[in-house]
């Protein structure tokens, strides 16, 4: 289901949080992660756009953590990039 890619992506971004060496970029994914649960339970997910947004904003976390941050984040793209498939647009 394309709900489940959002709640894939939630868990890795906060098993991203959890390995975040930073406070910023912890708050930063505990952020991103809160967003994505809402997508989750909302009548309509994000379009487009909102995920291009979140996908910048994960890979520029990523970039500046590494390791087991961006591994997370990784995995948490790849979640979004399936649920991406299934939105019409674009």
């Amino acid at each position: 289901m394309a709900r489940d890619e959002l709640e894939n992506a939630v868990e890795s971004i906060r098993q991203a949080a959890d390995a975040a060496s930073d406070d910023e970029a912890r708050d930063r994914l505990q952020d991103q992660a809160t967003k994505f649960d809402d997508y989750a339970d909302a009548d309509r997910g994000p379009d487009h756009g909102q995920l291009a947004r979140h996908e910048h904003i994960l890979n520029d976390i990523a970039d500046d953590e590494g390791d087991d941050v961006e591994s997370n984040i990784e995995d948490a793209l790849e979640s979004i990039s399936a649920f991406r498939e299934t939105v019409e647009g674009v």
